[in-house]
């Protein structure tokens, strides 16, 4: 049986190794710089990767901005090649899960509360470490009855796949990377047919059981894709109407991710 949260913190880039990050230890009053080196798995794959196909390395502009050593965004990194991590991969790379909870949480918050969006407050690492447990990806199954976890990994390659730029060298060298990971036969098996199986909007949001897990959905889609490129402007639109995402809690969701404050 898949360890489904374990893949999903892969595809994330979270890191055991790493050095300690306020998103992974809330009482961590300020965020440490963390090293270049040593992040381990796949994060330091990804970095790598990045890096050949320039993407600029972690501190580079292909980041979002995120300067210092956040993790490269895991095999989500390896996904978007050298277009770089979006603004909010850094920061999820340092708690996983966690964190994409966080951010899905305080999104719904601030939409139910009626701040407007273009100011409203940006996740914390407190909010990271007393998510509501709803707001977790493992809480409830997928619709199909799958963990929910492996519904957001085929969310993040279906966005990736948005403007069709992952070409058959690129799936190469991810198959590669993922067969260096240590993961087991079945993991290895949902991964190759994730990225060989044409994924889109209408498989995306059919997993969504909730709202919470329809705003998990969308939010990782979201940083798989580039807003400003219409192709895959487009694809967020229509995965947002798919999950029935009333507007102002989108724009509240994608609050979250330009505003994320550095890892």
């Amino acid at each position: 049986m898949i360890d489904a949260k374990s893949l999903l913190d892969r595809f994330l880039g979270s890191s055991q190794g790493a050095t300690p990050s306020p998103w992974g230890n809330p009482n961590q009053t300020q965020p440490p710089a963390v090293s270049q080196q040593g992040a381990g798995g796949l994060a330091d794959m990804a970095r790598q990767a990045l890096q050949r196909a320039g993407g600029g390395g972690l501190g580079g502009s292909g980041m979002g901005g995120f300067a210092g050593g956040a993790a490269a965004g895991g095999i989500l990194g390896l996904l978007l090649g050298g277009k770089g991590m979006r603004r909010g991969g850094g920061l999820i790379s340092h708690g996983g899960a966690a964190v994409l909870g966080a951010l899905a949480h305080r999104a719904w918050q601030n939409w139910q509360a009626g701040q407007a969006a273009a100011t409203a407050p940006v996740a914390t690492p407190q909010d990271a470490a007393a998510v509501d447990p709803r707001f977790l990806p493992g809480a409830t199954p997928a619709a199909g009855g799958e963990p929910f976890e492996l519904a957001l990994i085929r969310a993040m390659i279906g966005a990736a796949r948005a403007d069709g730029h992952i070409d058959a060298e690129e799936r190469a060298r991810i198959f590669a990377q993922v067969e260096k990971a240590g993961m087991d036969a079945e993991a290895k098996a949902f991964v190759f047919d994730a990225l060989d199986s044409p994924i889109g909007v209408s498989e995306v949001a059919a997993a969504a059981q909730t709202q919470e897990q329809a705003s998990e959905l969308y939010l990782v889609s979201r940083l798989a894709v580039d807003p400003d490129h219409p192709a895959e402007r487009a694809y967020l639109q229509a995965l947002a109407h798919r999950l029935k995402l009333p507007e102002g809690l989108v724009a509240h969701l994608d609050r979250q991710i330009d505003a994320a404050p550095a890892a």
